[in-house]
């Protein structure tokens, strides 16, 4: 082998290595699930529907608190 090949397949193989660390770097983000579970993506609430939840909530929760403070009611 030529001088010339040599250095042309360490450089194949660095840049193989390379392009592998690379590649997992990348995929490392990503959550991978168990294959063969059946698992559903749930769909994203709107922002309307968001706003909807959480004055629901607010207003349940001071309900609540006039339910309990005896100070409060007449």
């Amino acid at each position: 082998m030529s001088n010339l090949e040599t250095w042309l397949i360490i450089i194949l193989i660095l840049g193989i290595i390379a392009s592998n660390l690379v590649v997992l770097k990348y995929n490392a983000k990503f959550k991978l699930t168990q294959f063969g579970k059946n698992h559903k993506k749930k769909p994203k609430k709107t922002q309307e529907e968001v706003n909807t939840e959480s004055t629901l909530t607010n207003k349940s929760s001071t309900n609540n608190k006039k339910d309990k403070d005896p100070s409060s009611s007449p």
